[in-house]
């Protein structure tokens, strides 16, 4: 039955603050797994989120700007002059960031464990100032999958880290809804080696069939944000190939399997029309001489042994049979439930272009070209997105960061979070020299500040205001430095000019 109402995906209210706007990918349009440039986000968010399933841990961390770190040593200053000295407090949003994505296979569950300690991902990532012994003891991160209940221990053994498990599923379905929605350049079709991109409408996205998959296959239909229903599955999956594979050739690592792919050639090992009808098509019932009548059947009417077929024919012939098999039942139950976007993901697909092939072809096969099979760009990081989303917002620093606002004519804020204190109630107040920002929580009690001048003013003559307080400011009331504005301004407002050099001197 379907899935709502009572699943994580319907905790809203309690996700992280994405902001969203202007999110892309930052890669060629031929990079795996790229990264994900959020222009807007403040960095004061949770930093990283585990798929750890029976094959793949699949990590998605967040990170800040590799320039603002430096950007951060030039307004420390700032920071002083607002008050917190000594403490973890930022007293100035810092905006945009990275998603990044890393995969780890599960066997090697320890590299996926140095790793995220290499780059103090469990303190908040290496620029954090939160990283005592203290705060990693305590630290929580979201996971999904199967190996969050199986590895609890080990992550609290090595890393002192709790794992906040969250439901597989409704991970999943989050996960993508956030690419489609609102990655473009995400969805893709790939038929015979072409890939074309396609333009998802957030309006007209649902209902969906997302076939996912990784060690087995899950197949859920998809009827808007936190709403779905697993209505099929397989135990044919990415497991299938890898351990077949494996046991038949002899591999040593899933990607070493698909390269051998590349190589193959399936008619030495499968069975074809051809062979049985004299290399004729069958065309009473529309099958080509081409169409394979029997995976790995030629192996059952040639007196050979294992040894004698090449390993890359029957790497390339395994991975044909089981993308088939995944594809025909994909379509079989969009059909039932009168589905036209199938949209398939997980770490099966790998970018690789004979499997995504392979579904596209038997897609267009069992649907007469009525349907096509679309693709993912982050098809294997599904679950790990929805697990990042999941986080609940808590701590000084989310409200620090949401609530700085600047009263601009009408009372609207410049830079998020709702607005605070009274309403302009005439023209007239536009033109003061100074008013009131939202109050700011300090680790002592409340800082309130005062803005200087207008925030234009002070971006374009940094000097003629350095350094002024606002006429009648009450007490424990300090003076935001002419930098903070200038620097915020010209970030969120993207139509305004920057001083000349000279100022900035």
């Amino acid at each position: 039955m379907a899935h709502t109402g009572n699943n994580s995906m319907h905790r809203s209210s309690s996700r992280p603050q994405l902001d969203l706007s202007k999110a892309e990918i930052q890669a060629n349009v031929e990079e795996k797994y790229p990264t994900i440039l959020l222009p807007n986000q403040s960095h004061d968010i949770s930093h990283l989120a585990l798929d750890i399933g029976g094959s793949l841990i699949k990590l998605v961390y967040f990170s800040r700007h590799e320039d603002q770190t430096t950007n951060e040593k030039r307004m420390r200053n700032v920071k002083n002059q607002l008050g917190f000295l000594n403490g973890n407090r930022r007293s100035y949003p810092i905006l945009g960031g990275r998603l990044h994505f890393v995969k780890f296979e599960t066997s090697k569950i320890n590299e996926c464990l140095d790793f995220i300690h290499s780059k103090q991902l469990h303190c908040g990532g290496e620029e954090s100032r939160y990283s005592n012994a203290a705060t990693v003891s305590n630290a929580i991160i979201k996971a999904t999958g199967g190996g969050a209940y199986k590895y609890a221990d080990l992550f609290k053994e090595r890393l002192g880290l709790s794992l906040d498990k969250e439901d597989e599923m409704s991970c999943l379905v989050a996960g993508a809804n956030f690419l489609l929605k609102a990655i473009r350049h995400e969805a893709f079709t790939h038929m015979e080696g072409q890939k074309e991109f396609v333009q998802i409408d957030p309006n007209d996205m649902f209902p969906y069939l997302l076939i996912n998959i990784g060690s087995g296959v899950s197949m859920i239909k998809v009827d808007g944000d936190g709403k779905y229903e697993r209505i099929s599955g397989t135990n044919v999956g990415g497991g299938t190939y890898w351990g077949l594979g494996r046991l038949l050739t002899k591999c040593e690592s899933f990607d070493e399997l698909l390269e051998l792919s590349q190589k193959g050639d399936n008619r030495n090992t499968d069975m074809l029309v051809g062979d049985i009808y004299g290399g004729m098509d069958y065309s009473k019932i529309g099958l080509s001489a081409s169409t394979i009548a029997s995976s790995f059947g030629k192996a059952t009417t040639e007196k050979k042994e294992l040894e004698d077929y090449r390993p890359e024919d029957i790497s390339l012939s395994l991975l044909r049979m089981i993308s088939y098999n995944i594809a025909q039942i994909s379509y079989l139950n969009a059909l039932r439930f009168g589905l036209k976007r199938i949209f398939f993901g997980g770490f099966f697909i790998r970018g690789h272009a004979y499997t995504m092939d392979a579904i596209s072809f038997a897609i267009h096969f069992w649907s007469n070209g009525a349907a096509q099979a679309m693709f993912l760009r982050h098809e294997g990081f599904l679950g790990a997105l929805g697990a990042f989303m999941s986080y609940e917002k808590h701590g000084l620093d989310d409200l620090m960061v949401h609530q700085l606002v600047e009263r601009f004519p009408m009372g609207a804020p410049y830079i998020g979070g709702k607005i605070h204190g009274p309403p302009l109630r005439d023209l007239n107040e536009k033109a003061r020299s100074s008013s009131r920002v939202s109050p700011l929580l300090a680790a002592a009690g409340i800082l309130q500040l005062y803005t200087v001048k207008c925030a234009s003013s002070c971006a374009t003559k940094p000097r003629e205001f350095q350094g002024q307080k606002a006429p009648h400011a009450p007490p424990h009331t300090v003076t935001v430095p002419q930098a903070y504005w200038r620097v915020n301004t010209t970030r969120h407002l993207p139509d305004f000019r920057s001083p000349p050099r000279a100022h900035l001197s």
